[in-house]
């Protein structure tokens, strides 16, 4: 992932115990533990995404997050067409600055 977002420009940090990757300052994706993609959405896109195998709400510390936050699991993400892809929903849904 990383490779992949590095000739974009995006900015890598260390939050909330994953490496997030933000683009304009804001989350864009995160690297979870056991290889989980954590997606920011918009919450009406998120909706329709919860329907795809592999995704789901994604939780913090044992509580659900927003509508806007999603898991999508390493069976989901098995080849680099499919993580750019999901990247690609990331980029498409990052809130206007």
């Amino acid at each position: 992932m990383r490779a992949l977002l590095a000739a974009d420009g995006i900015e890598e940090r260390r939050m909330f115990g994953s490496r997030v990757f933000l683009q304009d300052g804001k989350i864009l994706v995160g690297a979870r533990k056991g290889g989980v993609l954590l997606l920011r959405v918009d919450a009406e896109h998120g909706a329709e995404l919860l329907l795809r195998p592999g995704v789901s709400r994604a939780r913090m510390g044992g509580s659900g997050m927003s509508a806007n936050w999603l898991d999508v699991s390493p069976e989901a993400l098995r080849s680099d067409d499919e993580l750019v892809a999901w990247l690609d929903i990331a980029r498409e849904d990052l809130p206007a600055a």
